[in-house]
């Protein structure tokens, strides 16, 4: 089941998460992380780190609202770091807060840590197991069964306090009742809800993160709660089994004898460490208490106080849990304590040299000075980033020297190829950048450029005035007679660099077209005028002669009528 993983919306190329998972369960696709869930062993460290809040986590809140909607009988099992994690003046408070939500009643996961306490007294007193690796934090129970399975042996064959816990409050209370697991641990969901293995005995799991959001929408404030019983006998020493050492003091308060060497481990590059020294088989007869959360589950990733200091978390917790004693009154002989851990190890195809060598390519590598091992991908080396590009854990845009490369290759290429002049002129008008086109205009290579000033070349009092006002200059039509252009010039003011990027786009030949046109409409027009003056005249010679000739015909048609009609008087 998937417990944990990102919001592809919010997760934005910083590998933050790959850099601290130091089991790399986390793969990147399209830029976008997710866990790979065969491989994860839900610390939640990723949680933790992640800058964007990109996290989302599979929360049984509406689960258990369902069955206090239905009015079931629901028990809280509260982790003993409660101790040192959650805020009150007594711990009754806590009780009388979380029944006012309505549960039925709220027993201490404690009580479930002292009848795995004693199954680890049979096995020290027993002295058959080589080593005993305590099997309370689920997260190492995974990273042992998933990335150190020849240690699978070592692991106490006994269940977790919760499974533990979850069993004894369904066999006191008999009848139908629904098991809730409050604490700081995702990792307790993988257990409780996807491990077949111990399925049943506990039937949702909520955080100190949720419940404290729950009260606070509820409107119910802890410190002014009433003081209310616990509805177990109380567990003494076993509520130190959240701080570090806490089981080894659980084991001490009793009379049992025996041999082995006591060491606690917490975080997980130290349990990293010793499971690899085990590996070698050099250490014997020695009972390590291992946790990967550095401090205990007190700094567990759900503890709604990440922030919080560990030693005054651990001084909580030890200055209440008052008790050293052996716990009396719970009893859980009817209990299955029994487990049977199991190699899961996690199988990922290894490159050949040449799939290895075609990776590296593929990344810039080419020779070993190529790697340089920055680690900013989120891998140590960057023979193991390719061998996760391989896997397709990873992308090969990851690596950070290889994105930069790309970038400024692409810069170069624009900048180069780009027809306008570009500079970068500092506010003592010093040229500290300039491209191909501008080396060429200017008539200087780009070593001689840089050590030159602006007004050397060009006027500079635009670039003088963006420099003062920080006001910007756009597509201003100006004569560079110095290099013989006519040119659309832009300034914009970088305020991180107090200077200004200087752009020269080259419009001499559309200016000379420009010109050229008007040349030919204003000879267009004067050869128009003068077909019409022509035209003029023509049509004045003609109305003259029409004039004449008209004239003459009125005359001699008039001379015919006359002498017509004076013949006819005749």
């Amino acid at each position: 089941m998937r417990v944990i993983d990102f919001k592809d919306a919010s997760c934005r190329h910083c590998y933050k998460c790959v850099r601290h998972c130091e089991v790399k369960a986390i793969s990147v696709e399209q830029e976008q992380a997710h866990i790979m869930v065969d491989h994860c062993i839900n610390c939640g460290h990723c949680l933790e780190v992640c800058p964007q809040n990109a996290k989302t986590f599979a929360s049984d809140m509406e689960r258990v609202k369902g069955y206090l909607g239905q009015g079931m009988k629901v028990i809280i099992s509260l982790a003993p770091s409660y101790l040192g994690v959650l805020d009150y003046e007594k711990p009754g408070q806590v009780v009388d807060a979380l029944k006012r939500l309505g549960f039925y009643e709220v027993r201490e996961t404690a009580e479930g840590a002292a009848l795995v306490t004693k199954e680890y007294w049979k096995l020290l007193k027993e002295g058959k197991m080589e080593n005993i690796i305590t099997t309370c934090c689920p997260s190492v129970n995974d990273l042992i069964e998933k990335y150190y399975p020849s240690l699978v042996p070592m692991m106490a064959p006994v269940v977790s306090p919760l499974i533990a816990h979850g069993r004894l409050i369904k066999d006191i209370y008999k009848e139908e009742v629904k098991v809730v697991f409050l604490g700081p641990c995702i990792a307790k969901k993988e257990e409780a809800i996807g491990d077949e293995r111990v399925s049943g005995a506990v039937d949702a799991i909520l955080t100190f993160e949720e419940i404290v959001k729950w009260w606070q929408a509820e409107g119910i404030e802890v410190d002014k709660c009433k003081n209310l019983p616990f509805g177990n006998p109380s567990p003494k020493v076993n509520q130190l089994y959240p701080v570090s050492g806490g089981i080894i003091q659980s084991i001490r308060a009793s009379s049992v004898e025996d041999n082995y060497y006591k060491i606690h481990i917490d975080g997980l590059k130290a349990c990293m460490e010793l499971f690899q020294e085990l590996e070698k088989g050099e250490i014997l007869h020695s009972f390590f208490e291992v946790n990967v959360c550095e401090g205990g589950c007190i700094k567990g990733p759900a503890s709604d106080k990440w922030q919080q200091s560990l030693i005054r978390a651990k001084m909580d917790v030890e200055d209440q849990a008052v008790y050293r004693e052996e716990a009396e009154g719970i009893d859980g002989r009817q209990i299955d304590l029994a487990k049977t851990f199991r190699d899961r190890h996690v199988e990922d195809r290894i490159p050949t040299d040449a799939e290895m060598q075609e990776v590296l390519h593929a990344m810039g590598k080419y020779t070993q000075t190529d790697e340089l091992n920055c680690g900013a991908c989120g891998y140590p080396t960057c023979r193991a980033k390719a061998v996760a590009v391989y896997q397709k854990k990873a992308e090969i845009s990851m690596c950070l020297p290889y994105a930069v490369a790309q970038a400024e290759s692409m810069s170069n290429i624009v900048m180069d190829v780009t027809p306008n002049m570009i500079l970068i002129v500092d506010k003592d008008m010093r040229i500290r950048e300039c491209n191909k086109k501008a080396q060429k205009m200017l008539g200087v290579s780009r070593e001689e450029a840089l050590e030159r000033y602006i007004f050397e070349f060009v006027d500079e009092k635009d670039i003088a005035e963006v420099l003062a006002t920080k006001r910007q200059v756009f597509h201003k039509k100006l004569n560079l007679d110095s290099v013989g252009m006519t040119v659309k010039e832009t300034i914009i003011y970088i305020d991180s660099l107090e200077s200004v990027l200087v752009t020269y786009q080259d419009i001499t030949k559309e200016e000379k077209a420009k010109e050229q046109h008007y040349h030919l409409k204003v000879e267009t027009v004067e050869m128009a005028q003068k077909v019409i003056d022509k035209q003029m005249m023509v049509a004045q010679e003609i109305a003259g002669l029409l004039g004449e000739t008209t004239a003459e015909t009125k005359v001699t048609l008039s001379r015919l009528r006359d002498s017509i009609l004076f013949e006819e008087e005749e």
